[in-house]
């Protein structure tokens, strides 16, 4: 039981440090692009690199989990991240940043999905909620430490992905005190094909699960790569900013737990319709208050803490629909949709600040909350689905 709790809690360790340089690198590079006079959409375009690497690595993934086990592969990802970070300073251009964050996404996506699974596959039912909330939590810690290192930039640019690199190193260290472990395995999973009719047989049973990482994707991105430019435009300081992010990630973590443990309780999908639908209300807010700071860090406050915990609650919810024999490739389709939500983001974030004038940023997030909200309410009206698995 010891070991067992030691390697829950280096694996959310990893994953805070992780979420420590993703939080980090999506304010600081739209921040010294915007200054370095890159249009909106080609920021956009650059902080795709990393959810573009994410779906590349995607269809590879599972064969190596299941060959090699959960710690080779974390290893490999962290390893990646760490080189990639301290690389950035080396030469500052559009494309060798654009790699180096197709690199990161690459080496994240390994991290998260070995995680991931090591703790789903891990956690008791009635559990779940609450372990796989804890590594939202923690990833949440980081993503909100992350933003308050953009001012560094005044300071030395350099100096923000130096540090960052060193802590994802001293958390790399740790990963190699764990002994590995492989996931349950399904006769015939050894090819690439098996391994898209996978993707088949988890779609149909857990398709609206994987619609709340899809709405965080998009939230995260386009937050964190859109907004600083639309905030910069409108005389908002880079301080206010980073503060304004920071409170997003602040409120998800105080809710964080909670919404677990109450999803334990009284369902995934009655938590997810509730708060999706709070978080169109504060976004909704956020249009008639982005002129004031106070306003706009209350209104991010609280939206944190309604929506800032749609991934991990989304998680939980695919663990709910689908066998452990589904659980690598749910955990795949999990990190997929995330990535499709993140893509999007920073593009259409992008193209509606060159584009549209006058209109306020928010009405794009909300506007997709309100339609995910829906969509989870007609037709996830299940909370589990019995799984005929084949006999042997």
């Amino acid at each position: 039981m010891k070991k067992t709790n030691l390697r829950f809690w280096i694996l959310v360790s990893i994953v805070a440090i992780s979420g420590f340089s993703q939080g980090m690198l999506l304010p600081l590079i739209a921040v010294i692009f915007e200054k370095n006079g890159v249009s909106p959409s080609l920021n956009g375009l650059n902080a795709t690199a990393l959810y573009i690497g994410i779906l590349l690595v995607s269809p590879f993934m599972e064969m190596p989990l299941r060959k090699y086990g959960y710690k080779p592969v974390i290893i490999y990802g962290g390893g990646l991240v760490i080189i990639s970070l301290a690389l950035f300073p080396l030469w500052e251009t559009f494309w060798f940043w654009f790699i180096l964050r197709l690199l990161i996404g690459i080496g994240d996506h390994s991290l998260h999905f070995a995680t991931q699974t090591w703790i789903t596959s891990s956690s008791p039912a009635d559990k779940r909620g609450r372990n796989i909330s804890l590594y939202g939590l923690f990833f949440g810690i980081g993503f909100a430490s992350g933003p308050l290192m953009t001012p560094l930039v005044n300071v030395n640019q350099s100096l923000p992905f130096i540090v960052s690199s060193i802590l994802c190193f001293i958390g790399w260290i740790f990963v190699f005190m764990l002994k590995n472990e492989r996931p349950e395995q399904e006769v015939g999973i050894n090819s690439f094909l098996s391994t898209i009719k996978q993707f088949k047989k988890a779609l149909k049973y857990g398709w609206v699960a994987f619609l709340p990482p899809f709405s965080y994707g998009f939230l995260e991105s386009s937050l964190n790569g859109s907004f600083p430019v639309y905030a910069l435009r409108m005389d908002i300081n880079v301080t206010n900013v980073s503060m304004l992010l920071t409170a997003f990630a602040s409120g998800s973590i105080i809710t964080s737990l909670p919404l677990g443990i109450l999803s334990d309780k009284y369902g995934r999908r009655n938590i997810l319709i509730t708060i999706l639908f709070l978080g169109f209300f504060s976004f909704t807010a956020a249009i008639f208050l982005e002129h004031s700071f106070i306003g706009l860090f209350v209104v991010f406050l609280i939206s944190g803490m309604v929506v800032g915990s749609t991934f991990s609650l989304g998680i939980s919810y695919m663990t709910d629909l689908l066998p452990k024999t589904l659980l690598p490739t749910g955990n795949l389709l999990c990190g997929i949709f995330f990535s499709l939500g993140s893509l999007s983001g920073p593009i259409i974030g992008g193209l509606f600040i060159k584009f549209i004038e006058n209109v306020s940023f928010f009405y794009i997030i909300s506007t997709m909350l309100l339609t995910l909200s829906i969509i989870i309410f007609t037709f996830g009206k299940k909370t589990n689905f019995v799984f005929e698995q084949p006999s042997s």
